[in-house]
């Protein structure tokens, strides 16, 4: 499964690539993530808990940050192993460009598995894979972005408070 999508986030460069590289953003972001330890330059073990169709899973594996060029683009590439449910497998080709105060984010996912998984048929894993995808970016951006006026009831309790990052790094 391949996808390829934008996001305008509201933060410079800087704190996206910044962000891009804390186990902090990383653990809140990873949909489903219960532990993530280590470092940029190490890589990171991350327990991650997922239900795929009928199959729930625990996974357990290590994430990459490669092809590190700062603060313009790096691959970000995981790989876990969920027992008897299977194995999973992706990356992200991220690029940051610059735009005034603005940083636009593009990203191309491709993502595999195998096992029990893979028995479940391509368009359940390719719509998992893309929310998935569609989460871990949606809760990087909320990391980044400031918190608007009066949103603070509305978020849920087991979601980070948005622009919590950037207020982390201001």
């Amino acid at each position: 499964m391949q996808l390829s999508d934008s996001r305008t986030i509201n933060a410079d460069i800087e704190t996206v690539w910044a962000a891009l590289l804390s186990v902090d953003v990383l653990r809140e972001c990873v949909p489903g993530c219960t532990e993530m330890t280590g470092s940029p330059d190490e890589g990171f073990e991350a327990t991650v808990v997922q239900k795929v169709g009928p199959v729930k899973a625990t996974f357990k594996g290590k994430v990459d940050l490669e092809d590190r060029n700062p603060p313009n683009s790096l691959r970000i590439s995981g790989a876990g192993k969920g027992g008897a449910a299977g194995f999973a497998k992706g990356a992200a080709d991220v690029r940051l460009e610059a735009e005034g105060d603005q940083t636009i984010l593009h990203y191309d996912v491709e993502a595999k598995v195998g096992g029990k998984l893979a028995q479940l048929g391509s368009r359940i894993i390719d719509g998992f894979a893309k929310k998935m995808a569609d989460e871990f970016f949606t809760r990087f951006q909320n990391a980044l972005e400031p918190e608007e006026e009066g949103a603070e009831e509305e978020e849920a309790d087991d979601k980070p408070k948005k622009g919590w990052f950037k207020r982390l790094v201001s």
